[in-house]
């Protein structure tokens, strides 16, 4: 007969430790979309294999993900707008993975935006990635 060995448990400091580095994972993303820098921004997601939904339909994978934005977002500062990131709450799912909640706010001249981001955070290599990210958005008045 073989023993098993219990769980291994996060502790309080190893997972705010986590959440602080998701945190600053969104922090870049938001920096980076805020210079137009689409590929920075999508370096907090999963390369090739994100699953990203947004306006009811699946986006295809990282390169067709980035090509949207470039495509619906690139042309200029006021078509890109201005991203931020609030009220996230983060629970922690095992030492590898989370679950992200979050508000968002794009800021432009045409188009303003709000919503809520879902996301499956998971860490790979060392370095926490958007494996599966659901957004729920609306058009501003």
């Amino acid at each position: 007969m073989t023993a098993c060995s219990p769980p291994v448990k996060q502790t309080t400091t190893d997972a705010e430790a986590e959440k602080q580095a998701i945190l600053a994972v969104i922090d870049r993303m938001e920096q980076a979309w805020n210079r137009g820098d689409f590929r920075g921004y999508m370096e907090g997601f999963a390369n090739p294999d994100v699953i990203f939904v947004s306006r009811g339909e699946f986006q295809k994978d990282w390169q067709g993900t980035l090509d949207h934005y470039i495509r619906d977002y690139g042309t200029s500062a006021d078509t890109r707008g201005s991203l931020h990131f609030f009220d996230i709450k983060i629970e922690m799912l095992a030492p590898d993975a989370a679950q992200l909640i979050s508000r968002y706010r794009l800021d432009r001249p045409k188009n303003a935006q709000d919503g809520i981001n879902t996301r499956l955070m998971r860490k790979r290599d060392g370095k926490w990635v958007i494996a599966l990210n659901h957004v729920s958005s609306r058009e501003l008045p």
